[in-house]
């Protein structure tokens, strides 16, 4: 750790700067930026983020130096001011703010006002001559300690101000005078003293307590679960910093107010400058969703010097950023300051349009734009939409503000917890519906489908974390009235309960009554297909898809699939014309008899083929032969027996016996895969005629097709030459007869250990391999694919294991057995084309390994395609 703890910003120096965000957190780093290239800032100080990992390290206490170097840096801050801390004649007032070097908007507790006491409070009086004014900051100053640093609770301090909005006969804050205002004061101290805390006097003391709940606040169970949610690993960040800044006021009067605004709108990036605007207020009004504001046009009517001056700001920290910023600003008597700067949150579309807006605007490179955007947002950017149909018959509830773009319908929850608890326990589709949220409110939310909301704006923070989150909102639906007692809402004279039917449209901000259908867009186009355009000119991977359908081949596609990676033939087995044939088949007593059923196959599974390969056109498509156990193919009610049984000329009790006989207790290392060809040569033969015969049937045509036959399960070289050998003979057989041209290839499936560790031997037969991650995690931790998920939540929670080695690509061990089969392949076959076709080849991370092993391609499902392009680029430029 260093030395120096704090760092000063304002006209006398400004000690930090934009690339020191680890240590100042993004706000601290941005305030020293902004002072550095002359935006309006108030000064302030920030106690590094190394104290807080100080404090935690240390149980909880502070570097011997901090207290003297707090000390300094408030004097330095008087000294600008021309103010006093705790003086009773000029008093100065300051916020405290956390800030960590990633933006975690409402997870982490702020103070306002603070300074303020009996005393100081008539020191800013004579000062301001504005009593009313005053008595509103000490106000909201007690309520944000009460409840930020003394843990009473915040419905105590609404409870006491609502009862003198109703003894008044005033609906508003704003329409509280003086009197009343230092009417709630005295009302907020009796409730310290109900809640049995005491309210410091002394303004140090207060400063004191305020920095250990900022920096306490960064382990508050709100703030865990955002890291969680947004792949921060604990550790991962220093903590955060702790932002003291002297106080300006947007709540002095009319010429007074406060905002929140982007340089672009975040829900639809288009290059227009977006925010909101409340006059005579505070920034936590804005943020909180309490009351409504106005768009920034407002300002402009108000005080259009100011407004322009705005404009002017947004520009200038947009060209010094390089990205759409996110800003918090106040005007205090006519006069404009910036309390903050970031890099705005925004919508999955909106951050592909700014990204390449930004590259062709020559302000970022391509590979920039690229870095910009994540595999998240272009798997969430494909949002559902309500259908025409739909729409016609949809009976509108309410409208609101639209603030997240999509179409979500599910039940009403009315808190987080009840959210979070039908979604996991009873498997529902949720809409969260609030009068605001707030942070506590972060798991439920991300339990929803969607966010619905009576008050706030589109920068209020359900607004803010849903757009985050891709999730479908809308926010200030004041027709909304939520009784969280009898747990009903009410909208426009209909009454929905907890547990009722709702869809939201985020892009209209229109509210239906039930379940309204939706669909999902169907293609790429418009500025993420130029995005994805500009990652297939990085990437060195390919992208092919899994695909067992003409239909889904042709989706994928179109989604820039270069390929088919795996065909799962098992899957076509399963259709209602042919799953008799093949039960048939499978408890054959004889030879003949299998091969009179696979006869029956042959014509249905060439046609499969033949619809895969013309989707597929000029493209390679990889086709594994048949692989799980047969026994999942076997009837299980008794009609159906009895009624196989009728037809292979059996006693129902014959084969209900050869039912069991095929039987096994762990089927996934059982009878499966290359060992149902060692056994039956003859499913092999009928599957390899199928496909070529597919094949030549479109050469026929004239069109280009490129058959690649996949061996699963092998673990022998003589067991690949055994099965290697049926498939050749049958296809050269009939390519001869045909009198055609036909190129293919026969590779296997690595996903068996004992495969990876012989791939040397294994690639003098295999042309090709293709890792099947999932098996090969599988039998690599000894986990069932079934089962694992009994306990693999727990090896988490306990940090036993980072991550479920199914979802994301071990490379420390799964991995190096990649590694290793790829590389002992290629000292055999120089040449070996090398892919995965597991769940991983859609997976950020584990695509990320693929290139760096070198791999040839990775393979993934037909919506995962456009995701693996950008993540296929982004290894590139990560690992240059």
């Amino acid at each position: 750790m260093s030395e120096k703890y704090v760092y000063y910003f304002g006209k006398l120096k400004a000690e930090g700067d934009a690339k020191m965000k680890n240590l100042l957190g993004g706000k601290g780093a941005n305030l020293s930026e902004m002072v550095k290239i002359g935006i309006p800032v108030p000064p302030g100080f920030t106690i590094s983020t190394e104290v807080c990992k100080y404090y935690y390290d240390h149980g909880k206490t502070y570097p011997v130096t901090l207290e003297k170097d707090v000390q300094e840096a408030v004097k330095l801050l008087e000294e600008e001011t021309g103010k006093g801390f705790g003086s009773a004649e000029r008093p100065l007032l300051v916020s405290v703010r956390s800030g960590a070097a990633i933006s975690m908007p409402g997870m982490m507790d702020t103070i306002l006002n603070l300074g303020l006491n009996d005393e100081t409070v008539n020191g800013m009086i004579k000062e301001s001559g504005n009593p009313r004014f005053c008595y509103d900051a000490y106000r909201r100053f007690l309520q944000m300690f009460g409840d930020v640093v003394l843990k009473i609770e915040h419905s105590e301090f609404e409870n006491a101000l609502a009862s003198v909005k109703r003894e008044k006969r005033v609906k508003l804050d704003t329409e509280l005078d003086a009197e009343n205002m230092k009417d709630v004061v005295e009302r907020y101290l009796e409730v310290y003293k109900r809640a049995g805390k005491e309210f410091p006097q002394d303004p140090w003391k207060q400063l004191w307590m305020a920095i250990d709940a900022v920096f306490g606040s960064w382990m508050n169970e709100r703030a865990i679960k955002y890291r969680a949610l947004n792949g921060v690993k604990e550790g991962e960040l220093l903590g955060t910093a702790v932002n003291i800044v002297a106080m300006v006021f947007g709540n002095t009067g009319e010429d007074s107010g406060t905002g929140v605004a982007f340089t672009r709108d975040p829900n639809t990036g288009e290059k227009q400058f977006y925010g909101e605007y409340l006059p005579n207020a505070q920034g936590e009004d804005v943020v909180a969703g309490t009351r409504t504001p106005f768009s920034l046009t407002k300002l402009q009517e108000i005080n259009p010097e100011v407004y322009d001056q705005l404009l002017e700001i947004f520009t200038k920290l947009e060209n010094h950023y390089r990205d759409m910023q996110d800003i918090e600003f106040t005007v205090e008597h006519g006069t404009l300051y910036l309390l903050q700067t970031r890099n705005g949150k925004r919508t999955p579309y909106a951050s592909v349009k700014i990204a390449v807006d930004l590259a062709e605007e020559k302000r970022i490179s391509k590979e920039e734009a690229i870095m910009r955007v994540t595999p998240e947002h272009i798997e969430t950017l494909l949002h559902p939409y309500f259908t025409k149909e739909t729409m016609e018959s949809a009976e509108v509830l309410a409208k609101g503000i639209a603030a997240s773009p999509g179409a979500a319908a599910g039940i009403v929850a009315f808190d987080p917890d009840t959210a979070e608890r039908l979604v996991r326990e009873e498997g529902k589709t949720v809409i969260l519906v609030r009068p605001e949220t707030s942070p506590e409110d972060i798991a439920g939310m991300a339990a929803a489908q969607g966010i619905l909301t009576s008050t706030g704006g589109k920068t209020s923070h359900a607004a803010v974390v849903a757009r985050g989150m891709g999730k479908t909102c809308i926010v200030g639906c004041e027709a909304v009235e939520v009784d969280q007692i009898t747990r009903v809402m009410k909208v426009n004279g209909k009454t929905i309960r907890e547990g009722e039917w709702i869809s939201i449209d985020g892009t209209t901000g229109e509210v239906f009554m039930g379940k309204l259908d939706s669909i999902k867009p169907q293609g790429l186009e418009g500025p993420l297909a130029k995005l994805l355009g500009w990652a297939d000119e990085i990437r060195k991977l390919g992208i092919r898809t899994n695909a067992d359908t003409p239909k889904d081949s042709q989706v994928a596609r179109e989604f820039g699939a270069e390929g088919i990676g795996l065909t799962r033939t098992e899957h076509m087995f399963f259709q209602e014309d042919r799953i008799f044939a093949v039960r048939q088949m499978i408890t054959s007593n004889t030879k003949e008899q299998r091969e009179k059923s696979l006869a029956k196959l042959l014509p249905m599974q060439e046609d499969d083929f033949y619809g895969i390969f013309m989707a597929m056109e000029g493209l390679p498509v990889t086709i594994r032969l048949l692989d799980p156990p047969l026994h999942e193919f076997l009837p299980k009610e008794e009609e159906d027996i009895k009624e196989l049984a009728e037809e292979m000329g059996m006693t129902y009790q014959e084969l209900k016996e050869t039912i069991e006989d095929l039987h096994e207790f762990n089927p996934m290392m059982g009878f499966r895969g290359c060992r149902l060809a060692v056994v039956y040569p003859e499913i092999a033969e009928m599957q390899t005629k199928a496909i070529i015969g597919a094949a030549l049937r479109l050469v026929e045509e004239g069109k280009s097709v490129i058959p690649e036959i996949m061996i699963p399960l092998i673990v022998e070289l003589k067991e690949l030459k055994y099965v290697k050998s049926i498939i050749v003979n049958a296809a050269d057989e009939i390519i001869s007869k045909s009198g055609l041209n036909l190129e293919y290839k026969v590779g296997t499936m690595i996903e068996v250990p004992r495969a990876a560790l012989t791939a040397d031997e294994i690639a003098k037969e295999a042309e090709f391999f293709s890792f099947g991650t999932n098996d090969l995690t599988q039998m690599t931790y000894g986990f069932s694919r079934d089962d694992y998920g009994k306990y693999v939540g727990h090896y988490m929670e306990k940090g036993i294991l980072e991550n479920d080695p199914f979802q994301k690509l071990d490379r420390f061990g799964v991995g190096q057995l990649v590694k290793m089969g790829t590389e002992r392949g290629r000292s055999v076959r120089p040449d070996l084309k090398v892919g995965i076709c597991g769940e991983h080849g859609g997976e950020p991370s584990s695509i990320e390994f693929c290139h760096i092993v070198g791999l040839n391609y990775v393979s993934c499902s037909p919506y995962r395609v456009p995701v693996a392009r950008l993540a296929a680029a982004q290894a590139v430029v990560k690992n240059r």
